[in-house]
């Protein structure tokens, strides 16, 4: 929520178009692993996320340094999605 923004990441991916679509996609694609993992998967990826938005804090501001960031976190949630539910089939 782009009105309750406060940190400078945050700012940053608010005020930034290509960086706002790469939080979508990243979000789409969590929501979507945590949704076909099973529990133990899904506790995993959940503390997996939450020291991921720690790093993607130390950011700042830095458009370089938030994409290289989505860009790396979206390749590992897809990858989760193609080598786990899509072999595996969901939980």
């Amino acid at each position: 929520d782009c009105e309750r923004a406060s940190a400078a990441d945050e700012k940053a991916i608010c005020g930034n178009r290509a960086l706002n679509d790469l939080d979508v996609s990243m979000a789409l694609l969590y929501r979507l692993d945590r949704r076909f993992l099973p529990m133990g998967g899904r506790d995993a990826l959940i503390g997996q996320q939450q020291a991921w938005l720690k790093s993607r804090g130390q950011c700042a501001a830095s458009v370089s340094c938030l994409t290289a960031a989505y860009q790396q976190r979206i390749k590992v949630l897809q990858d989760i999605i193609d080598s786990r539910v899509v072999t595996q089939g969901p939980f």
